[in-house]
């Protein structure tokens, strides 16, 4: 296909879940006249907790579903998945821009000097080579100390993001880690940045709490830019939600329209 034509076709983007919302909603901000199909996978989530080949041969099953329904790029909007899957996914797909997530582990560096930042993430994610090779190449600048949180992203999956259930999982997560002063919090999992106001709560409105999706937002666009696929729209792109759970479309949408609050 002609990349005239293949201007014309959606950006797929895919997540473990609902969390990938978080970086849907920052594509669809910087290219408001690109066409989205998001696909969360929630009757397998949390992927966290599963193994890397289970993961890698997962998420090359629904890409390749997507890409034979006609995708122009993938967008992979869960860390986890990003990890497992990201090397396999660029082989694979070598014809077509595929763009992953990272913690913003770099934002969060250059907080102040030599900041004590503290990175939230899935099980799956702090022990994943990727990630361990990205806080390495940030030894030195600052202590950083990565806190798995198994559970917190099914909060997110069932549409509570602000409850008295959810705050006193955070109080006995975050407690550890209260003793000394925390600089940055990065965020290590697309479902989060939606429970960022229950966080700033427990952690103070003081703390920074940062998360990849803005600059995985802007990547994408270089590669669309970079391949001649961004389409040269200001407005008048559609988002199309699908979930391997269907009742969850609706929690997407909601997502979706939350606004600046989360």
């Amino acid at each position: 296909m002609e990349k005239t034509n293949r201007r014309d076709l959606p950006v797929g983007v895919i997540d473990s879940g609902v969390g990938g919302i978080s970086v849907l909603r920052e594509l669809v901000k910087l290219m408001p006249g690109e066409d989205f199909l998001f696909f969360g996978d929630s009757v397998n989530a949390p992927y966290g907790t599963k193994s890397r080949e289970w993961i890698c041969e997962t998420v090359l099953s629904h890409t390749a579903r997507l890409r034979e329904r006609g995708i122009k790029a993938l967008v992979v909007a869960c860390n986890t998945a990003t990890s497992a899957a990201i090397k396999e996914l660029r082989a694979v797909y070598d014809d077509m821009p595929v763009i992953g997530i990272e913690p913003a582990l770099k934002p969060a560096v250059m907080v102040k000097e030599h900041p004590n930042v503290l990175v939230l993430a899935t099980p799956g994610t702090v022990t994943g080579e990727k990630f361990q090779n990205l806080m390495q190449g940030f030894a030195g600048k600052a202590e950083m100390t990565a806190l798995p949180c198994p559970g917190l992203m099914e909060f997110v999956e069932a549409g509570e993001l602000d409850s008295p259930r959810l705050h006193q999982y955070l109080k006995d997560l975050l407690s550890p880690c209260l003793g000394k002063k925390i600089d940055a919090v990065v965020l290590g999992c697309t479902h989060y940045p939606f429970i960022r106001g229950a966080l700033s709560k427990e952690l103070g409105k003081d703390v920074p709490i940062l998360d990849g999706s803005e600059g995985t937002a802007r990547e994408t666009r270089r590669r669309l830019l970079q391949e001649g696929l961004l389409r040269e729209r200001s407005a008048g792109g559609s988002v199309t939600f699908e979930n391997s759970l269907p009742e969850k479309t609706e929690l997407c949408r909601k997502l979706m329209e939350m606004g600046e609050a989360f």
